[in-house]
């Protein structure tokens, strides 16, 4: 793809025009991260005004990143077939458009709906910023500029739990939760005449093909096992639970001989075999996938517990998670600090000291407490653990696969984080609510307690997981010997 409006003059740093074009493709990559979180604190109001059951609130959390995991891979060779500024604008328009009609929604059923379709204008829009980066950045100006995309993706979810928290707690014009969704409007707007104006013209070139039956049984996979998941709690767990679960593991079966077969008859599947057959990569899937779950579930989960059972206000239960963002915001930054030699190990470290965290977090309000000074504390342990283990995983995992492949590797992890996301909503969710339902002194404080021991085993099971894939020998320690062999990028299909 050619650009006709080359940034990358230099390799000095970031030109002005550089730092525009940077400002509002981050902006959009910000929007769509944050809004994965900054629902949750207004989940509580949400269940009030639309008398929306705890499977709806979980369908409203998940649904949005439902729908961007299984869409990313496809959003990402969209804009390779028809432009990186045309499907960033058009993912743009529909997630501006899907935002404001979240706001105005007036039931949940509709809500969960139009949450799904804004997940699918962040997958079209989201991957073409990781793209243009690629493309009208080089040297100095380019890692700057991957650094403040990593910065963006790392802060944008705990920024959302705060922001979500001022926005409902400030009730304008006593439109109480839709706040959270009608602040992306007016941005969204500005953004996209700005964008018109200043996003460099590309032009299409031949794409890889879309891989159209791999998207729908892919999609068909998770449906499958999140749906179950979500709403079996409140259902009593009937017997279509338990066959959707067993037709998830159908559909998985499916969906692998469906890619293996567009893979050798010269196609282009969604998830690679090759890629899978890396060393270390399944080891690297499993880490991801309960890294995530560990931290989607916390935010789900805590959040219920500060405003259903300790009764806290939005405001209270958003500034609650400052210390978590603010240990995330320290370790992720700043991890590629320490010498090279310790990279490896920071994945499996950081999993144990957020399970540390959590632990002493759920002992903390174990009795239906605040936790006091102790809450704080713990959560930013958590933060910091959690920053550690989710900021370096995509690059130590890439660093596993040849060069050739880090595109396809890159897009398929991406994916598998924000799967791992949806998964630790409807487990970790499941297993609160209903632990939530039953009686006793302080149910919800039961429900966290229980909850975050499962969280801490995840977190345990991604130290284990981790350290399989850092010791892991490298592909490209089998073709050091060939010239010109570079670090791996986080490239093509990423998000």
């Amino acid at each position: 793809m050619q650009r006709t409006d080359p940034l990358a003059e230099t390799n000095d740093g970031l030109s002005g025009r550089m730092k525009v074009l940077l400002a509002l493709i981050l902006t959009g990559q910000f929007m769509a991260v944050l809004d994965a979180s900054i629902v949750n604190v207004a989940i509580p109001t949400i269940r009030v005004d639309l008398q929306a059951s705890g499977s709806d609130l979980q369908l409203i959390v998940a649904g949005y990143v439902i729908a961007y995991a299984v869409l990313l891979i496809t959003g990402s060779r969209l804009g390779m077939r028809f432009g990186f500024r045309t499907a960033f604008l058009s993912g743009l328009t529909l997630f501006t458009v899907a935002s404001l009609a979240c706001g105005a929604a007036p039931s949940s059923q509709v809500l969960i709906i139009v949450r799904a379709i804004q997940g699918g204008g962040a997958a079209l829009m989201v991957p073409q910023v990781f793209s243009l980066i690629q493309r009208n950045f080089a040297g100095s100006a380019r890692a700057q500029a991957l650094s403040l995309w990593a910065a963006t993706l790392a802060l944008g979810g705990l920024v959302g739990q705060v922001l979500g928290g001022v926005l409902v707690s400030a009730d304008l014009f006593g439109t109480g939760w839709r706040p959270v969704f009608l602040v992306n409007v007016p941005i969204g707007i500005v953004l996209l005449v700005a964008s018109l104006q200043y996003l460099p013209i590309d032009r299409p070139e031949r794409a890889r093909p879309l891989d159209v039956a791999g998207l729908l049984s892919l999609a068909a996979a998770v449906l499958l096992l999140v749906v179950p998941l979500v709403l079996g709690h409140e259902d009593g767990w009937p017997a279509w639970t338990y066959a959707s679960l067993i037709a998830s593991v159908v559909a998985i079966v499916a969906f692998a001989l469906i890619e293996r077969r567009v893979e050798r008859s010269g196609g282009a599947p969604l998830i690679a075999e090759r890629v899978l057959r890396a060393p270390g990569m399944p080891a690297a899937l499993v880490a991801i996938v309960l890294a995530l779950a560990a931290y989607g579930g916390f935010l789900f989960t805590f959040t219920q517990h500060l405003q259903g059972g300790l009764h806290d206000s939005a405001l209270q239960a958003g500034l609650t998670f400052v210390p978590l963002a603010v240990g995330f915001a320290l370790s992720s930054l700043n991890w590629r600090r320490l010498p090279a030699r310790w990279h490896q190990a920071v994945i499996p470290a950081g999993c144990v000291i957020a399970a540390c965290g959590y632990l002493v977090t759920g002992i903390a309000v174990a009795d239906g407490g605040t936790g006091g000074l102790v809450l704080p504390v713990a959560l930013f342990v958590g933060g910091f653990g959690q920053g550690m283990a989710a900021s370096p995983i995509l690059t130590v995992a890439l660093s596993k696969v040849q060069p050739q492949d880090a595109p396809d590797a890159s897009g398929v992890l991406t994916t598998v984080i924000q799967l791992g996301l949806v998964l630790g909503v409807a487990t970790f969710g499941s297993v609160f609510l209903t632990q939530a339902a039953l009686p006793g002194p302080h149910p919800t404080a039961t429900a966290i307690s229980q909850t975050l021991w499962l969280i801490v085993a995840a977190l345990i099971g991604c130290a284990i997981a981790s350290s399989v894939m850092v010791r892991a020998r490298p592909a490209r320690a089998r073709a050091a010997a060939q010239p010109g062999t570079e670090e791996v990028e986080i490239a093509g299909d990423a998000a």
